[in-house]
């Protein structure tokens, strides 16, 4: 079924792409495209521009498709092929090539286009595809994860020497002002001391030696070896406890998850490794107590997915909305000499839009007190947000 199912999706896109028909892949057949795994591949929905709805009902002549229905704000046509319900539609006045979640995917050297997978976790309608696409997305992160993994420990120990100096002389440094390194998100933090905080994805341990300072109890959840043995030497430079765990967030032990944390902290270029937040806030959750509180500090998706900024020139280079996952290069590469460079320098990410973002919050449950957008304090690029920082409390 499978197979006729592809080969059938293959030949429509072929007949819409030769007549130049601007289209997608929409429902069962989209998340068919992505391969996500359903138990009913019955239906083919696609969905045509508005203009040239004829042309594309003249394309698929070959299946004999019905006499278009037209209504007020749309048009549609159906036929059946090998057991399979196809549907072709169009909604008036809306311009497929600009719909911000449609995209290209190659499959058996076919060019397919589709709508996002994404799309259908927050479209309340498709909520029956929810489950299959968190599925699919937890096997594509364990293979991203571990493969992000295997980037980070890779001698990232020198990366971490270069860029903030020797772990003892950092220690004096964190020690004579710990609340600078943990502006401009303190404020949300109120008193920490004897407050139990754990920083998710925690990296070098900087801000969580800086939180121990002021007499927090704090853990760490890094998957890098090197990030846990930088911030160890730190932390007992710095004559402060820390507890650091090496794993990936998303495989943590239920031992951590006791719903006694004070604060969870992420910050800094973090939730791009996530390639499904749900997953991630289900963590969050189970790691606070309630009353607890959420703060994620983070770069604006203005500044990461939009704009590229050099000197007094601003330039839009991305795409906003764009749901790809990109390949990128680790931070701490840039710190390190050429020939000690990792043979594997590039990690996978996926880069959210703020709605997205408050989306996923908001539907774990966690109530958002706080989005702070702040400004960049350069000043060519004054005007233009650089990061912001979000809490959300566990009630």
């Amino acid at each position: 079924m499978k197979e006729s199912y592809l080969l059938l999706v293959q030949n429509i896109g072929e007949l819409l792409e030769k007549a130049n028909i601007p289209y997608q892949f929409t429902g069962v057949a989209a998340l068919f495209i992505q391969n996500v795994e359903l138990n009913d591949y019955r239906e083919a929905n696609v969905s045509v521009q508005w203009d040239v709805f004829e042309e594309a009902y003249d394309a698929l002549e070959a299946y004999s498709p019905s006499t278009p229905v037209k209504t007020v704000e749309t048009s549609y046509t159906h036929f059946v092929q090998d057991g399979v319900f196809v549907t072709m539609s169009c909604m008036y006045n809306t311009t497929i090539r600009t719909d911000p979640y449609r995209l290209a995917f190659t499959v058996n050297n076919t060019n397919l286009w589709c709508r996002s997978l994404y799309s259908y976790l927050y479209n309340e309608e498709m909520a029956c595809f929810k489950e299959d696409i968190h599925n699919y997305l937890a096997k594509e992160q364990q293979e991203i994860t571990a493969e992000n993994e295997h980037a980070w420990n890779q001698n990232n120990y020198l990366g971490l020497v270069n860029r903030h100096g020797d772990p003892t002389e950092l220690a004096k440094k964190i020690r004579q002002n710990p609340k600078w390194r943990l502006h401009p998100f303190y404020k949300y933090l109120d008193e920490v001391k004897g407050k139990k905080i754990t920083h998710i994805m925690g990296s070098n341990g900087i801000k969580a030696v800086a939180l121990a300072t002021l007499g927090g109890d704090v853990k760490v959840v890094d998957f890098s070896r090197d990030n846990a043995k930088f911030a160890c030497e730190v932390a007992k430079a710095s004559n402060v406890k820390l507890s650091y765990v090496v794993s990936d967030i998303l495989s943590l032990s239920d031992s951590h998850l006791n719903g006694d944390q004070d604060i969870v902290l992420m910050e800094l270029g973090v939730l791009h490794y996530l390639v499904d937040l749900h997953p991630l806030l289900v963590k969050v959750k189970a790691m606070l107590k309630p009353g607890g509180r959420f703060v994620l500090h983070e770069f604006h998706p203005v500044s990461t997915k939009l704009i590229t900024s050099s000197g007094k020139k601003h330039k839009i280079t991305g795409n906003y909305f764009a749901p790809s996952i990109v390949k990128d290069s680790i931070a701490f590469t840039k710190y390190m000499p050429q020939e000690k460079k990792p043979k594997l320098s590039k990690v996978i990410q996926k880069k959210w839009t703020m709605g997205e973002l408050i989306t996923v919050v908001g539907q774990s449950g966690l109530v958002i007190k706080v989005l702070e957008e702040e400004p960049n304090h350069k000043i060519h690029d004054m005007g233009l947000p650089k990061t912001f920082t979000l809490v959300a409390e566990y009630n």
